[in-house]
């Protein structure tokens, strides 16, 4: 077998992250010579799960500077032992062994309307992932909030304990999940449900309907639902928590909220009553890019982890080819790699923290494109002695059980104080809670994945007020919610946004070095970066822009293998 050195690549992948992992996956048919490193040592870059050790490992990296700069701060409490071998004895209140947790760096949910899930599909690899619906919806209300009807305790609530802080005892509301679930809330009164029906209607067709809204695409999202719909403040989380905003209400535009709400109810159904989305078994993005790795390397690329790029020397002319030949090629580049080697290759692409910044390379300015793309988050990971079986009840009569919710704290409900000025609240906290079906946790016990805009003052504080009320609330009598682990990090926004970078040696100019812009920090998968991928495998392989993108034949004798894994 030739080595890394002996071997001219056509594709040199730095990094295992999302889109490197499904760039990889829209080559592997190509019949390009690929060789795809990774400066670390495991698979999916930002979207990375560990294990209860490898989390331990991942915070030592940070904290001494040599992991990706992606992250910083990170911290980790562990008030409870983890075993050192498996065992039957353990129970849900203690720790399980370390690999029985698959805990996702970057949680997120997909919309089953999500051009990800075709494109798995028509790639063949679905067969090796399993994807679990996402239930409810849930916002948090204290206990002295308004109610926009009579009731402020219907069937779709849970509550029990207290809050914490200066507010009064809170509960969960369960945000209706379309027109059955609007009629049948006892807590919304009969004027509001015929506003909230009329803005419904709205959504699902609002593009067709730009003289309501485009005028006002930049003002406020709750001013627009006031003044266009007459609803009333206490509806507005509810429709806020559809658009997974990172932001205060009172920054969250017309513009952003719209796409958003739209999204969600025209997903709802599409696999199954009752939900919108999913979430990847295993560990979410990090499983994902680990069986797109594996795809790629069924069509030959080559893998090496622990092994990055650690310069690009320069650019030299192809070697031994003729003139034609070396008129349609590109320049060879050629790389030295964190271990040593020197290799040469036609294209290099990978992501900011991959692709190393020198004099040659000229980085883009960034140009954030959205609201949910400018701010960093403060996140933390936790793992629970207790199951939280009412955050998953099932949904609709045939509907699947849901491994997963999403748990969101309005600005107003974490605020200390009483204040109506809309800037002086904070930014909501995202919790997305994960059952143990998805396979990141033992039976008896929950992950719950916590988030808030980085540059609120005390962030990491309003995420543990945030973990109290929800425990608060939703504990089972029987079994007492505990936090048994825990990991605070902060995750840095987006630097970059375009996909390429040159690299110039004196007068001459290539394009061979692409960079894939960073991932937006949201909590629902991003379409967006499916057509980055796209992008680049068409500079790649020259093909035709109407040709089609990740469409596969099985491969003879994995058919058969894939469905005997089932």
């Amino acid at each position: 077998m030739e080595s890394l050195e002996d071997t001219t690549w056509d594709v040199l992948i730095a990094g295992t992250g999302l889109q490197q992992s499904l760039l990889a996956l829209a080559l592997s048919r190509s019949g390009k010579k690929i060789l795809h490193v990774d400066r670390n040592t495991y698979y999916g870059g930002a979207h990375a799960a560990f294990s209860l050790q490898e989390a331990q490992d991942w915070v030592n990296t940070i904290d001494s500077h040599d992991g990706s700069s992606s992250f910083v701060d990170a911290t980790l409490k562990q008030p409870m032992k983890v075993p050192d071998i498996i065992s039957s004895s353990i129970k849900p209140t203690t720790l399980s062994f370390s690999r029985a947790y698959s805990l996702s760096l970057s949680p997120q949910v997909i919309y089953t309307r999500s051009t990800l899930l075709p494109n798995l599909v028509s790639s063949k690899i679905y067969r090796q992932l399993d994807f679990q619906a996402v239930g409810s919806w849930w916002i948090y209300v204290s206990g002295d909030a308004e109610t926009p009807g009579a009731s402020a305790q219907a069937s779709s609530e849970t509550s029990s304990g207290r809050s914490q802080g200066d507010k009064q005892a809170g509960y969960l509301r369960r945000v209706p999940n379309g027109r059955e679930d609007v009629f049948a809330d006892k807590s919304i009164d009969l004027k509001s449900k015929r506003s909230l029906m009329k803005f419904l209607k709205f959504v699902g067709d609002y593009e067709n309907q730009p003289e309501s809204w485009k005028s006002e695409t930049s003002n406020p999202f709750p001013e627009f639902l006031s003044t266009r719909f007459g609803l009333p403040a206490a509806l507005h989380s509810p429709l806020l928590a559809l658009t997974l905003t990172p932001n205060k209400p009172h920054d969250t535009t017309t513009g952003f909220a719209l796409p958003r709400i739209a999204r969600h109810l025209r997903s709802i159904g599409v696999f199954g009553p009752g939900f919108a989305s999913v979430v990847a078994k295993w560990g979410g993005g990090s499983e994902i890019a680990q069986v797109a790795c594996r795809a790629a390397a069924v069509g030959g690329a080559v893998y090496v982890l622990g092994n990055g790029i650690q310069s690009i020397d320069r650019v030299r002319e192809s070697l031994d080819k003729t003139e034609e030949e070396a008129e349609e090629s590109k320049e060879l580049v050629e790389v030295i790699l964190t271990r040593g080697e020197k290799v040469r290759t036609n294209w290099i692409i990978g992501g900011d923290d991959d692709i190393p910044l020198s004099s040659t390379l000229t980085l883009h300015p960034q140009t954030p494109s959205d609201d949910s793309k400018q701010h960093d988050q403060r996140r933390s990971i936790s793992v629970v002695s207790s199951s939280l079986s009412s955050l998953f009840p099932v949904l609709a009569e045939g509907a699947p059980p849901p491994a997963a919710s999403v748990v969101i704290f309005p600005s107003e409900s974490l605020s200390e104080t009483s204040s109506k000025n809309p800037t002086d609240v904070s930014p909501p906290v995202h919790i997305l809670a994960h059952s143990s079906d998805t396979g990141e946790c033992p039976s008896g016990q929950c992950v719950l994945y916590a988030s808030i805009t980085a540059s609120t003052e005390n962030g990491y504080g309003l995420l543990d007020i945030a973990l109290k009320r929800l425990l608060d609330c939703a504990e089972e009598k029987e079994q007492p919610a505990e936090v048994l682990w825990s990991m605070h990090y902060q995750q840095q926004s987006q630097r970059s946004t375009f996909v390429s970078r040159q690299q110039q040696t004196g007068s001459k100019s290539s394009e061979n070095v692409l960079v894939f812009p960073s991932l937006a920090l949201d909590l629902a998968f991003d379409d967006n970066i499916l057509e980055q991928v796209r992008e680049v495998w068409q500079k790649i392989t020259a093909v035709d822009p109407e040709s089609e993108f990740m469409v596969f034949e099985d491969r003879q004798g994995f058919e058969t293998d894939a469905n005997n894994g089932d």
